[in-house]
């Protein structure tokens, strides 16, 4: 049983979902500071303007989220004071639900990311030298397939 309510996030959840976004660059030292904390929360409206946002609430504090665009998840950050606690984990096993095929990117320097998308059968698909990103930083992509099972 998971220790977090999931639900789809909501206009007012912005700043805080912004927040998380936020406090997540601020102490990550490889990670360029490329926003303030205003953009992040209007970059997290709109998300959730596009219903793509779910977020996990524990004791009626947000302390998690995603963002899904079909099978691209675009985004998936935990609070620095839940990390640890299965948030994550319960936000990727609700993705995994709802599709049969999960897509992602994440940086070469978030080792952490790696280990918990490969911890959740997500395999390496390619690398590139993040001339492309907004953040000119090497990035992974990942991609997970639900198991047919056998007939």
């Amino acid at each position: 049983m998971s220790l977090f309510h999931l639900r789809p996030a909501r206009s007012t959840d912005a700043g805080k979902v912004g927040g998380i976004l936020t406090e997540f660059v601020a102490e990550t030292d490889w990670m360029p500071k490329l926003h303030t904390g205003a953009e992040d929360i209007r970059f997290a409206g709109h998300m959730i303007d596009r219903g793509w946002v779910t977020v996990a609430v524990q004791n009626d504090t947000i302390c998690g989220f995603s963002a899904r665009d079909g099978v691209e998840v675009n985004c998936l950050y935990i609070a620095s004071n839940t990390r640890g606690q299965g948030c994550g984990r319960a936000l990727l096993d609700a993705m995994k639900t709802q599709s049969d095929t999960l897509d992602l990117w994440t940086f070469q320097a978030n080792q952490p990311a790696q280990k918990f998308y490969q911890k959740h059968d997500f395999t390496e698909v390619e690398r590139t030298d993040g001339a492309t990103t907004d953040e000119k930083l090497p990035d992974i992509r990942y991609s997970w397939q639900k198991q047919r099972s056998a007939q």
